[in-house]
């Protein structure tokens, strides 16, 4: 009769533990490649906000800029026609034309002024909506990381206790990260909570 070798239970809970293992390590991969693309994102979203902001304080900068031309134009107008107004002022009829002119092309500058100022305060405004869309994408990426660093060392640790319970929390966590991270990038759900 041929002997059977039977294989050592030892042996069979050491394979078992090392596939296990290997399991759960390349599934952290995952984690770990989902936990770069969140901080990917929220470098982006606060690089893009900070100059978003950056630009719209430019645009109130030179809109504020505008607003003092005009007023000084406007000014400027309004001596020459209290010049022009004033009891006993000897102008020649020339003269008098010329402060007229004057006075009428600083009140066209000052309309350009306000023109401008309008497309400034537009341009303004749209670069604050943008600053605003990244601020708000900007905590979704935040919670993913802490989500996918914590599921990435519960993971490891689960691999080291060889706990599936602690592995299934983990998961868990990182599929939370992940819908935050992907969330972040569409703003697909607006989550109250974290706005």
């Amino acid at each position: 009769m041929t002997e059977v070798e039977l294989p050592n239970p030892e042996e069979l809970k050491a394979l078992k533990a090392e596939a296990y293992g290997k399991h759960v390590a390349l599934v952290t991969a995952a984690f770990a490649a989902v936990l770069a693309l969140a901080a990917m994102g929220g470098n982006h979203a606060t690089k893009e906000m900070l100059l978003a902001q950056q630009r719209a304080s430019d645009q109130w900068a030179f809109y504020q800029a505008k607003s003092i031309r005009e007023h000084e134009s406007r000014l400027h107008r309004r001596l020459l026609e209290l010049e022009l107004a004033r009891p006993g002022t000897n102008v020649t009829p020339s003269a008098r034309r010329k402060m007229e002119m004057a006075a009428a092309a600083l009140e066209d500058e000052a309309q350009q002024y306000t023109t401008q100022k309008k497309e400034i305060e537009g341009e303004a405004k749209a670069l604050e909506k943008e600053r605003d869309l990244y601020r708000a994408k900007d905590p979704y990426f935040e919670y993913a990381e802490a989500l996918l660093q914590i599921a990435i060392v519960m993971a490891s640790i689960s691999i080291v206790a060889d706990s599936l319970p602690m592995f299934i929390v983990s998961l868990v966590m990182a599929l939370a990260g992940s819908f935050l991270t992907f969330d972040g990038y569409t703003q697909f759900v607006a989550l109250p909570i974290i706005g």
